[in-house]
């Protein structure tokens, strides 16, 4: 082979050489700033709530879910989280407000919210379980009752009596619009089944009358009797006259009294109102819920105590 064909192949194969060396480098330098990149966006410092609540679903869903609630996420933070493995759903404890964006991510995908079971007896009312809830889950009392008071149909009953897991390190306002949203789903899917229809208004007079059930009754084999002596006098415009009613509030534990029965003027006292109080007393279970619909065909209108057995004595006269 003459020498210059042979320098020219040389040349030749040293150019090829040189130019996959500036391309390999050039892929080198461009994924050194995509990474310095990622690193400077990853560090990029994050605020939120302690406690967040993340729904089942896709990565797309959660991303969607958290940017309805401005923590402005994108296709980065899909491909990251994505790589990490899979948010995780339900209440998800972060143990800080203020984080860079790369541990939010990775504590979405691994985090967990420590629970804390909480029980709201039936007959119990909103007065005193708030102030369980603020001793047990270590919240403040004053704002636990403004956002109570700010999303509450009713003074009471909007809580259904049932034992709640609740994750520490949620903020007041959460809390009560978690306890709501889930008594509503219940009374919805109840009253759906029922009646074919959510009507508040008129379920909440059968929430009140399931509380008045609730406070009066000594069993649940009792309550839709007692559930049809309410019915009977209501039909009969006859004043209730019933002692639990009375048990309100802050006077969920107190003894009735004659001086009370005489003293306390509001809708909750049926010796001097007919018909049913403004509000339901308590919370309320679900069998006072079905009693207060389905009472017994009684013609009872009158019952006592029978200090033996603990149960009713129940009468027409």
């Amino acid at each position: 082979m003459p020498l210059n064909k042979k320098n020219k192949k040389i040349k030749n194969k040293d150019k090829i050489i040189t130019r996959k060396s500036i391309i390999f480098f050039n892929i080198i330098e461009v994924a050194l700033i995509i990474s310095i990149i990622i690193l400077f966006y990853v560090s990029i410092p994050l605020s939120s709530t302690k406690v967040i609540y993340i729904p089942n679903g896709t990565t797309n869903n959660t991303i969607k879910y958290l940017n309805n609630r401005d923590y402005g996420l994108n296709v980065i933070d899909k491909i990251i989280i994505q790589s990490l493995g899979h948010p995780q759903s339900g209440w998800i404890d972060l143990k800080t407000n203020y984080m860079t964006k790369a541990d939010f991510l990775y504590k979405l995908t691994t985090s967990k919210a420590a629970l804390k079971s909480i029980t709201l007896i039936p007959g119990e009312t909103s007065y005193i379980f708030l102030r369980q809830v603020a001793k047990k889950m270590n919240l403040s009392i004053k704002k636990l009752e403004k956002a109570y008071n700010k999303v509450a149909y009713k003074n009471d009953g909007n809580i259904l009596a049932n034992t709640y897991k609740l994750p520490f390190g949620m903020k007041e306002d959460h809390l009560i619009y978690y306890l709501f949203s889930q008594t509503n789903k219940q009374y919805k899917k109840i009253s759906l089944k029922i009646f074919g229809e959510y009507d508040k208004k008129k379920w909440y007079k059968y929430i009140t009358i399931a509380s008045i059930i609730q406070k009066e009754s000594a069993s649940i084999k009792e309550m839709p009797i007692v559930s049809s002596v309410i019915h009977n006098r209501l039909k009969k415009s006859m004043a209730l006259q019933m002692d639990g009613t009375l048990n309100y509030g802050k006077y969920s534990h107190i003894k009735i009294t004659a001086k009370r029965i005489k003293e306390d003027m509001s809708s909750y006292n049926t010796y001097k109102n007919k018909g049913i109080p403004a509000h339901p007393i308590s919370s309320v279970s679900i069998s006072a819920i079905k009693a207060a619909i389905f009472p017994s065909k009684t013609s009872f209108l009158y019952f006592v105590k029978n200090e033996k057995t603990g149960e009713h004595n129940f009468a027409k006269t």
